[in-house]
């Protein structure tokens, strides 16, 4: 991925702990990496196809000035949202604030804190056999897409799949969706329990009937094992139905543990 970098813009603002600070406001740089692909921009000579470092350097300036924050550490953080979310070309970015004058009562060039942000891709599975099925995962898919923090790339169709387990019940209707999104894993969690609570999903019997059943089943190359989260999700190889809505829209993407594409893990299974 291509680098814009923008170094050391200066801001008087007012961001600290401290009331003086608040009030009088004193001297921050911004320094920003913008990651995203050049390639097409460089060979047409057209700026559609890149960023205005320019305007975002206005953007960042204006940001840092018009809001005020105790912590440089989410003045940062704030900032990279800000630029991720308006600028859509821009796949990642890295942040630097320094506060030269930071009272630590010590000589120092600078305090800085320096943060990566960027777009991570996940997929997800959907799931319902309570009610209208589609309607749930319709509204899933609308609930998902009206975050900030998420972008619906791709669904796949939604299919007709018997339960799994020894609890009799009605098929499920299941599929799966490509998102890029801000959260971090335990975020997007937390983000679509939430979709599931709202689905009026209850959780009193285990691969019992569902409203709305909502799983990550890839997010990047990331492998999360502990008692809340499983990434990859830990029975997503012996699924078809998850494996075959996902091998329609990401049939060559790789599990990050054993190295082997949707495609072929549904042709095993």
């Amino acid at each position: 991925m291509d680098i814009i970098k923008i170094e050391n813009i200066e801001v008087f603002a007012n961001h600290g702990v401290f009331k003086e600070e608040n009030i009088l406001g004193q001297k921050f740089l911004i320094s920003l990496e913008l990651y995203l692909s050049t390639r097409e921009a460089g060979k047409s000579d057209n700026l559609d196809f890149s960023v205005d470092y320019g305007r975002i350097s206005v953007v960042a300036k204006r940001f840092i000035e018009r809001n005020v924050y105790k912590l440089i550490e989410t003045a940062a953080e704030k900032l990279a949202e800000k630029i991720l979310l308006e600028f859509k070309r821009v796949e990642k970015i890295k942040v630097e604030l320094k506060k030269p004058w930071a009272p630590v009562k010590l000589h120092t060039d600078n305090i800085s804190v320096i943060i990566e942000r960027g777009w991570k891709t996940a997929f997800l599975s959907l799931g319902s056999n309570l009610g209208n099925k589609k309607n749930y995962l319709d509204f899933a898919v609308r609930k998902i897409g009206d975050s900030d923090f998420c972008r619906v790339e791709k669904v796949s169709d939604f299919i007709t799949t018997e339960p799994v387990g020894e609890i009799e019940q009605d098929d499920f209707l299941n599929g799966c969706i490509e998102i890029k999104t801000l959260y971090t894993p335990y975020e997007l969690l937390d983000f679509i329990n939430k979709i599931e609570a709202e689905a009026g999903r209850e959780r009193n019997i285990h691969w019992g009937p569902r409203t709305l059943d909502i799983d990550i089943i890839f997010y990047d190359d990331t492998v999360i094992y502990d008692e809340r989260l499983k990434i990859p999700h830990s029975e997503a190889e012996n699924r078809r139905f998850v494996l075959e809505p996902l091998c329609q829209i990401a049939p060559f993407y790789k599990h990050p543990c054993y190295g082997v594409c949707v495609r072929e893990l549904l042709t095993r299974l």
